[in-house]
């Protein structure tokens, strides 16, 4: 018997119905099919066209699956943790949200923004609020990107897509779940990669709006490099602290921010493809909600004691590695 840790016990998705392929994106602005798969590796991309649902409702959705599928109930829920760049309101809280929506009454709520490493800052929170002594923690990756993405803008319309996951954590002690994090930022990297207007610092205006600082905005070269030694650096400290070579790892899970990047921190490790998990084609950047996504998709394909590190970078900037042992 070992010491208490938080397990992965169960994981879920939700996706919008839209696709926004690459030949529509050609009749919206300056690009191609050729160009946009080159660059990003992208082909389509899921859009929550109903302008009366904001990311709380994907987020819902997602946990609605995750109860049905842990058969769990909505009252034995201790904590959610939700991860979001697109909060539905700067306040209320979007965890706060999606708990009424799908009938949450008990424990708490609150909500992290660390961009597109969100995730991984909320799943090493809950881990360690189930090490505390809780015992059903639910962390949900939900973004709403196109809220912010603007359409005449070829460099950052073609990346972002909208979408939500969830996960259960409950604890364990029996050494499966997750181990060991290394979170990291540098807000030096602020304007890289931001939504200028929006905030107490530049407080919506008729100027902000005409002036679109209302969308992302990315100067993608600088990002590309920071994110690829920034990840790579924080799965090193990861796989030295643990004792782990590249071979130890069954899966690498990495933030889908763009295929040229994922490809560029797998060949730093010579990781093979068939490790590496890849959906940016099928959902572009859906920013918090990436890596769950891909937990959700590949969940048939793991197995009980699998080594897993993921891994991701975002703006401000953030970024960090996980390595857990899958659960189940």
């Amino acid at each position: 018997m070992g010491r208490t840790i938080a397990k992965i016990v169960g994981v879920a998705g939700y996706v919008p119905e839209y696709r926004l392929t690459n030949a529509e994106l050609e009749t919206m602005v300056d690009t191609n099919d050729e160009w946009i798969r080159t660059r990003t590796g992208i082909v389509e991309r899921r859009i929550l066209k109903d302008k009366t649902k904001a990311s709380s409702d994907m987020g819902a959705e997602a946990v609605k699956q995750l109860l049905k599928k842990t058969g769990t109930a909505p009252d034995e829920v201790d904590l959610l943790i939700c991860a979001t760049a697109t909060p539905d309101m700067l306040f209320p809280d979007t965890a706060n949200v999606i708990r009424d929506k799908v009938g949450i009454t008990s424990g708490f709520g609150f909500e992290i923004s660390a961009a597109c490493s969100g995730f991984l800052y909320a799943l090493t929170t809950g881990a360690r609020f189930v090490e505390g002594g809780l015992k059903k923690v639910i962390v949900v990756g939900a973004d709403k990107m196109s809220s912010i993405v603007d359409y005449t803008d070829r460099s950052t319309c073609i990346i972002f897509g909208d979408a939500a996951a969830a996960v259960m954590l409950e604890p364990t002690d029996d050494g499966l779940g997750i181990i060991d994090s290394v979170l990291e930022s540098d807000g030096s990297g602020r304007h890289l990669l931001y939504q200028k207007a929006g905030g107490s610092l530049h407080p919506a205006t008729h100027e902000t709006v005409e002036n679109k600082e209302h969308f992302i905005y990315q100067e993608g070269r600088a990002v590309f490099k920071y994110a690829i030694n920034g990840m790579v650096g924080s799965i090193k400290q990861v796989l030295e602290r643990n004792g782990l070579s590249k071979e130890d790892i069954h899966w690498l899970v990495p933030h889908q921010a763009n295929k040229r990047i994922i490809d560029g921190v797998a060949n730093m490790f010579d990781f093979p493809k068939e490790k590496v998990m890849v959906n940016i084609q099928k959902y572009g950047n859906t920013t918090t909600a990436t890596i769950p996504l891909c937990l959700w998709e590949w969940e048939d394909k793991l197995h009980k004691g699998d080594n897993l590190i993921l891994t991701a970078f975002g703006g401000g900037f953030t970024w960090g590695a996980t390595f857990l042992k899958w659960g189940y």
